[in-house]
């Protein structure tokens, strides 16, 4: 779980980010899930758009993808997704969270 501190200077560092990752009609499937924990791994940090042919709620998703991810959700604007998990090993951690 991440401190409000935490949430606001990793929402810094999303701003520069590109959505990695896009969610369509097919919604959240296995394979997709998989890619993401994958991508997590090593980025720590990632965005993810919600396309307009997408008929799930981007807030709902979020809940979804950060519950199968076990990861954080850092925000959610629009239908932009930003998620957050901690690298398990340490030498690969690229991001230092302010206490």
């Amino acid at each position: 779980m991440i401190t409000t501190k935490q949430r606001a200077y990793l929402r810094g560092l999303a701003q520069n980010l590109d959505p990695v990752f896009q969610i369509g009609k097919n919604s959240l499937t296995p394979e997709f899930t998989e890619a993401i924990i994958e991508n997590l791994e090593k980025n720590e940090l990632i965005k993810v758009s919600v396309l307009k042919n997408c008929d799930d709620e981007p807030k709902i998703l979020a809940g979804i993808l950060a519950d199968r991810t076990h990861s954080d959700i850092v925000s959610v604007t629009g239908r932009k997704i930003v998620i957050y998990h901690q690298a398990k090993d340490k030498d690969k951690r690229k991001i230092e969270l302010p206490r």
